[in-house]
Parts: structure tokens; C-alpha cells; sequence
């Protein structure tokens, strides 16, 4: 039936009433087809239930990806108490359709067929329960498979290569595998491609003979045709970008030996040039002679600039701010120039009981800041090597470990060794000055005189020259579902490299993730690490000689991307700071100060009496570390909200010999992630199951009163605020008695940590 609507509004005058007509027919011819459709979906039964019976060779999985129908499930893994209640929002229900059924019996039936099992019968069997609800059961006979009893490949001898035939994904004995038999076919194209025959074609023959049914001979007749080369090659769509760039950036030139993945290398480095949002390279195999092959590059350019400013919020930096603009051609070839200043630690100061808890306090909570310019030459001498440049200025703190003031340099050589893998020779100076790093010194390496505490923490050189391996297999970049990574790093200071502080460190990390069924991922990491500490090379003749790390080279855990039920850097070597009025001030039950002066100027005060609220835990990091987590990625209620369980551990050692996986923290916990096209937001809430430890207590030395030198009002009290007839120094005293700190058992609210942050934990 064809309707032909007039041209002016139908809405008008009486062929308005007219196409009310026509739609009201409409709506009489269609209603039964529709009723009988909405009676057909309320008389099917709800299938409740799928299983397998007598597959041996396949698992339920397998099969039940290979059909498409689905029992009733629940929407998400959160939602299995909700189902369990009968919440009809949480479950997603499925309805038993007898012609969905039928195809799904001959796709099962396929399955077996294309893998070798040629005689497999398969019946469907369904039990009606109570009510409209059903259960469905496929019953497998398997049979005997036919199996690959000989294996040939001719049409190779004359190319001298006996490699090309060998580990093909196919061998005798196999079962008769029609989709495996098609990789081997598609193996042997391929190698044949890249080693220069682009006409390359191999058919494969089938034989079965009827004396016996279940063996099968299998021949692969390869066709290499001549080998060719590439010929002209034309670049098409540059207007900024010179021809020459392009033409450099391809693993090949005209001439080269023919090679299908020397053209898709081509078409990553054109991609990873950034300036490029479209790259292709297009082969024409019907050219005669056929021995040549020409190659059409197609590029599309994007902007030459770019400007990206962005902001956030963590409990770790309270607020920050982040803006950068680039150049994707700063003066032609492709060169790119990034200028990069970022803002953290913004609020901290007012805001810290409320949104920032994990921020640091006093000069670790002031305004951190770093500028930076990185500038990247994308070809040195080949396609596969690129150089990067870059010059910063930053003022960063490690919460309650150190503050750091540094002007550096950069410079790296990177040499791409294959698809995601790369190596990369560094040299990093920088001239860096600490600030209130005392207590890490004077408890790291009993380093307690002021006067050395000023040479460590004054400006040095750290100057190391670096060694690193990436390689990156995973799927998406973001939030990967398939795949893994690993990093090895090793890092070596010393007087020949132009450093002061002198050290040998090493880190191994590894990740991967794998999909347990569609939209849930098992992610997993661990890293590792080691240090070994150098001689201070300084000017200060009484430091020279002592093994000294550089604070920014110790190793910390905690935090929102290591183990989650700790809070920053807080797992690990710590001490405890209390001050001197606290321990001169508080009674015990009878009333006595728990420290008098002369004790602690022997540092022989037990701090032990004073409850934990009043001590501030300071991390001095390690020189070994081992971290691991393994986190459950599952889908929620809507596509963009994801959920996340999680099991870290780890450990800090002071150092490497006193390793011990005994000491590791364990850390259960679970998440939500909100997914933007940044990455996702990320809230985890961490539990750590680590009890009580035993912690050293340092505070201010105290000196006596002497009224030459100090003032009256600057003397300590006792309880009773009558003066002692001592004052502060400015040295340090570590106390000799350690404090139980974190005491108590069982499960207790003050273990569970908040994380809030953005991108994945890894």
C-alpha cells in the first residue's frame, strides 16, 4: 500500500480529517497482528534456566556464546541481593522464542561441525516448572572427531625457506578444525607477504576418504607468485606537513623488499605523530609488472595547536588545576612543544578537615606548582627512534617526608622496538634544595646535627642516568579489558655522572587483564623495587663516606593507586613526632609527668601513656617494596557507572636484606567509577586488616636554661605550669622506647580509607 501525502500541511481543513482516516485504518489493519504478537511474548515461558549436558570437548561458556539465547539473569553482580528479593529493576529477564530456539539447536550443531565433530547430535530438551518459567537444556552427543591423519604443504620448495611451512596453528593429529585450518592458511599468506610476495594466494584442499570417515588428509597449495617491491610512492592530504616528514616516517622507501607489516608499522608512526587524525596507506596489487607495487599515503592533517585546561579534586591534593598548550609542528617535521603548569594543594590549608584529609599539613600543605616545557624531535637518523627534550622548575612535598625545590633537565633517546614496545636511554639532572626533611634524616640515617641536616637539605646535584623497557599489549588505553604491560627501569648515580647522592635502583612492575565474560574484567598488578644506597658525594667533609639515599628515591606505598586501605605513603618504615610539651605535660594515673627533662634529654622517655590521637606518623619510606592488587571490574546500573572489588597488599623494608613477604599489608575494599572520556572518577573506599606496630617516638632535644642565652618565657612547664628550667634546642632526640601504635583488634571503623581520584588505579 503506498500513501501519497499532499503537499500542503495535511493538517488542514478536511484532508486533516481525511489522514485521521487513513492512520485509523491503519491502526484496525495492524491491531491483530499486534495482539497476537503482546499474546505470543505473555504465553512464552521466562527461561530461568541454561545448561549443557554431554560436552566434553567444549565448556557451558562456550557454547552459550555461541547461541543467542540467554536465561533470565541479574542485571549486575551489586544487584544479587535485590534479585535474590525479587527487585524486578534488578533483574534482566528472557523469554524461551521457539524460532530463536530452532536456529539456536542448528548453531550449536554448526559449532561442532566446524571443529571437527562431523557426526555430533544435539537435542533440546525443555522442563516447564511452576508458572510461566522454564528450563532449557541442550543434550550433547559428541561422536568421534575427524581428525587431520596427514599434513602438506607444497608449492614451497622452490623458495628455499623451510621455516615458512613450520608451527602452523594446525598439525597432524588435531582435531579437523575448518576455523583453524583457515588461520594456517592465513599464517602462511602472511609470512609469505612479508618476505615479499604481495600476490601471493594458497588454497587449501580437503580429502575424506570413505574407507574411513574420521581421518583426514589436508594440503595447502601455495601460489607465491613473484616477489615484488614497492614501487612509487604518493603522499596525498599534507598541507602543513612536508612531503619529506611523511616519507621519513615509513619504515620503508621505493625499491625496498615488499612487506605487509612494514606498511602497517608506516601507518603507526604516521598516527603517532599526533598532528595527523586520519593516516592510511593503500596498496595497488593489480599494477603490472606485478613485481612492483605502488603505494598511495593518505594523510588528514589536524589543528597545529592545541589549548587543554583542566581541574579536579583528590583527597590527596585537595584541589589542582592542570593547563598545557602545544604545538603538534613547532618549526615543521612534526616537532612537538608542549608547555605544561600545574597547580595542587589549592585550599589545603582551609579546606583539609573537610574535603582533604589525606593532604599534608604546615609546609607539606602549602601551594605546590611545576612548569615545564617538553619538546620531541619524532626521526633521528631512523623512523623507530625519537629524542625528547625537557627543561622544569617544580616545588612538590611528599606528605610529612620532605619538601622539594628543583630546576632540572631532561633528555631521553626512545628506540621503538615493535608494536607498544619501546626502550629509552635518560639522563636527568636537576639541582634540587629540601625543606623540612629533618626528621627524615635523623631517623633514616641518624643524621640528627642541624648543621648536617642544612648540607643534606641545601641545594645538590642529583644526576642520573637511566635505563628503560615498555611494552604495552593492551586493547584500549584507558580502561583496558584485554591485554597486559611491563616496565623495567633501572636508574645508577654516581661522581662520573655529575651527582652528589649516589644510588643503584631498580623497578619492575607488570599488569594485565583478562575478561571473565562480556563487561567484567579481572585486572591484576604487582611491582617491585630495590635500592642500593651510594657515599655522599658533597662538599661537607664529615657526610662524605656515609650512605645516603635522596628522599625522592626512597620507596613509599599507600595510597590511592597502591594499597587502598592505607592512607598516603603510610605503609612502611614510620616514626612518630610528638611534641616536648605533650610529654613533659601528661600524667599518669598517680598524677606523675610520664617524662621528666633529664629523660628525655637521655631519650630514655617511654611515650608510651600518650594516646595515639596525640602522636603525627611520619613515613621515612625504604629501599625495597613489593605491591600487588587484583580488582574485579563489573558494570551497574547504568553503561557510564561501574563497580570495582579489590584485594591489595604491600610492604615497605628499610632495606632490601630484611625482606620478608610475611610483613606484607592486606587490604580488602570495593569502588565505584563513573566512566568520562578523561577516564573514569574514581571512588574506592580501602580496609586494612594490619594490626598494632611498634614505632619509634621522636621529639625536640632540650637543652638547660642558661639566661645569658635564652629568654624566660622560652622555658618548658610540667603539669603543673611551673617552669623546669630547660628550653627547645635544635636538635632532634629519637626516644629509645618504641609506642604500640594503632592498637586494637577485631574490626574497627578507623580502618577504612577513602580514596577519591581520577583514571584507573592501574
Amino acid at each position: 500500500m503506498i500513501l501519497l501525502w499532499p503537499r500542503r500541511s495535511w493538517w488542514s481543513g478536511s484532508r486533516k480529517r481525511g489522514s485521521f482516516a487513513v492512520l485509523f485504518g491503519l491502526v484496525l489493519l495492524l491491531s491483530p497482528l499486534l495482539a497476537d504478537e503482546a499474546g505470543a511474548q505473555a504465553t512464552r515461558p521466562e527461561l530461568v534456566r541454561l545448561n549443557f549436558e554431554g560436552n566434553d570437548t567444549f565448556s557451558d561458556r562456550a557454547l552459550s556464546n555461541a547461541i543467542i539465547t540467554r536465561p533470565t539473569a541479574c542485571r549486575s553482580f551489586v544487584l544479587q541481593p535485590l534479585c535474590w528479593a525479587g527487585a524486578d529493576f534488578a533483574i534482566d529477564p528472557s523469554f524461551l522464542h521457539p524460532r530463536v530456539l530452532r536456529d539456536d539447536h542448528a548453531r550449536v550443531l554448526l559449532y561442532y561441525y566446524q571443529r571437527g565433530f562431523r557426526e555430533a547430535q544435539v537435542d533440546t530438551v525443555v522442563n516447564r516448572r511452576e508458572g510461566e518459567r522454564a528450563e532449557l537444556t541442550f543434550s550433547i552427543r559428541e561422536g568421534v572427531p575427524v581428525r587431520v591423519e596427514s599434513l602438506i604443504v607444497t608449492g614451497l620448495e622452490e623458495l628455499e625457506d623451510p621455516s615458512l611451512g613450520l608451527d602452523l596453528p594446525v598439525s597432524e593429529g588435531d582435531p579437523l578444525n575448518l576455523i583453524t585450518l583457515d588461520a594456517a592458511r592465513d599464517t602462511l599468506a602472511k609470512r609469505l607477504r612479508n618476505r615479499g610476495y604481495a600476490q601471493v594466494d594458497v588454497l587449501r584442499h580437503l580429502f575424506i576418504p570413505s574407507t574411513d570417515p574420521f581421518a583426514a588428509e589436508v594440503e595447502f597449495d601455495v601460489y607465491a607468485g613473484p616477489q615484488a617491491r614497492f614501487g612509487p610512492i604518493e603522499v596525498v592530504g599534507n598541507e602543513k606537513i612536508a612531503e619529506s616528514v611523511v616519507l621519513r616516517m615509513l619504515p620503508f622507501q621505493e625499491g625496498d623488499l615488499y612487506s605487509e607489516d612494514l606498511i602497517f608499522s608506516g601507518q603507526r608512526n604516521l598516527f603517532n605523530l599526533d598532528i595527523f587524525r586520519h593516516a592510511s596507506i593503500a596498496q595497488d596489487l593489480e599494477h603490472e609488472p606485478d613485481s612492483i607495487v605502488p603505494l598511495r599515503v593518505q594523510v588528514n592533517e589536524g589543528h597545529s595547536h592545541r589549548v587543554r585546561a583542566g581541574a579536579g579534586w583528590t583527597t590527596a591534593e585537595c584541589f589542582n588545576t592542570d593547563n598545557r598548550w602545544s604545538s603538534r609542528n613547532f618549526m615543521g617535521g612534526a616537532r612537538r612543544l608542549v608547555v605544561r603548569g600545574r597547580v595542587s594543594n589549592l585550599f589545603t590549608s582551609s579546606l583539609r578537615d573537610q574535603l582533604c584529609p589525606q593532604a599534608g599539613t604546615g609546609p607539606y600543605g602549602d601551594v605546590n606548582w611545576s612548569l615545564s616545557a617538553d619538546f620531541t624531535q619524532p626521526w633521528i637518523f631512523s623512523p623507530r627512534n625519537s629524542f625528547s627534550a625537557s627543561v622544569f622548575a617544580e616545588r612538590q612535598s611528599l606528605q610529612d617526608v620532605f619538601v622539594r625545590e628543583a630546576l632540572g633537565l631532561n633528555l631521553g633517546l626512545t628506540r621503538g622496538l615493535g608494536r607498544g614496545t619501546s626502550v629509552t636511554v635518560s639522563y636527568r639532572p636537576q639541582v634540587a634544595r629540601l625543606d623540612a626533611a629533618e626528621i627524615f634524616f635523623c631517623t633514616s640515617f641518624l643524621i640528627c646535627d642541624p648543621q648536617d641536616i642544612d648540607a643534606l637539605q641545601a641545594t645538590n646535584r642529583l644526576f642520573p642516568l637511566g635505563l628503560s623497557y615498555v611494552r604495552d599489549r593492551t586493547n584500549i588505553a584507558l580502561a583496558p579489558t584485554a591485554g597486559y604491560t611491563l616496565l623495567f627501569d633501572f636508574e645508577h648515580s654516581s661522581e662520573w655522572t655529575g651527582s652528589e647522592f649516589t644510588h643503584n635502583r631498580v623497578i619492575a612492575e607488570g599488569t594485565s587483564f583478562y575478561e571473565l565474560r562480556p563487561d567484567v574484567v579481572l585486572a591484576t598488578r604487582l611491582r617491585g623495587g630495590w635500592l642500593d644506597t651510594g657515599r655522599f658525594q658533597g662538599d661537607v667533609s664529615r657526610l662524605s663516606g656515609l650512605r645516603i639515599a635522596h628522599p625522592q628515591k626512597r620507596f613509599f606505598s599507600g595510597g590511592s593507586n597502591s594499597v587502598r586501605g592505607f592512607a598516603q605513603n603510610q605503609i612502611g618504615p614510620r616514626v612518630l613526632t610528638v611534641g616536648v610539651d605533650r610529654l613533659l605535660q601528661t600524667v599518669d594515673e598517680e598524677g606523675a609527668p610520664i617524662c621528666g627533662p633529664v629523660e628525655i634529654l637521655a631519650t630514655t622517655c617511654d611515650a608510651s601513656a600518650i594516646s595515639d590521637r596525640n602522636f603525627l606518623a611520619r613515613p621515612t619510606g625504604g629501599n625495597a617494596v613489593v605491591e600487588g592488587s587484583a580488582e574485579l571490574r563489573f558494570p551497574l546500573a547504568s553503561p557510564l557507572l561501574r563497580g570495582a572489588a579489590f584485594f591489595d597488599f604491600g610492604q615497605v623494608w628499610p632495606e632490601a636484606g630484611g625482606m620478608n613477604l610475611r610483613d606484607l599489608e592486606l587490604s580488602p575494599g570495593l569502588g565505584v567509577r563513573y566512566m568520562t572520556p578523561i577516564g573514569p572518577i574514581r571512588v574506592d573506599v580501602g580496609y586494612r586488616l594490619g594490626g598494632a606496630q611498634s614505632l619509634q617516638v621522636i621529639t625536640s632535644q632540650i637543652e638547660p636554661f642558661d639566661p645569658t642565652r635564652h629568654r624566660t618565657e622560652d622555658q618548658l612547664r610540667g603539669p603543673d605550669d611551673e617552669p623546669l628550667g630547660f628550653v627547645l634546642s635544635e636538635e632532634l632526640a629519637l626516644l629509645g622506647p618504641t609506642v604500640r601504635f594503632d592498637e586494637g583488634t577485631g574490626f574497627a571503623l578507623g580502618r577504612f580509607q577513602l580514596h577519591l581520584s581520577i583514571g584507573h588505579a592501574f
